[in-house]
């Protein structure tokens, strides 16, 4: 069974970046999470959501230049 959520750590190295900047991108709302009895939490498809979003923006950048 694949992972559901990941931990912001765990999150960072799926997505080659610091967990500071995972926690950035959560505090401004560009990466969902939850907090379930004191953890933070990521979903899976959050991650997912992002990863597309990312790639779309960087997408549209390339065709503007």
């Amino acid at each position: 069974m694949e992972r559901l959520f990941y931990r912001p750590k765990d999150a960072a190295a799926v997505l080659g970046m610091s967990r500071t900047a995972v926690f950035r991108l959560i505090k401004t709302g560009e990466l969902r999470s939850i907090k379930h009895e004191g953890y933070r939490l990521i979903p899976a498809c959050a991650l997912l959501e992002f990863a597309r979003k990312l790639e779309g923006s960087t997408a549209q950048d390339t065709a503007v230049a």
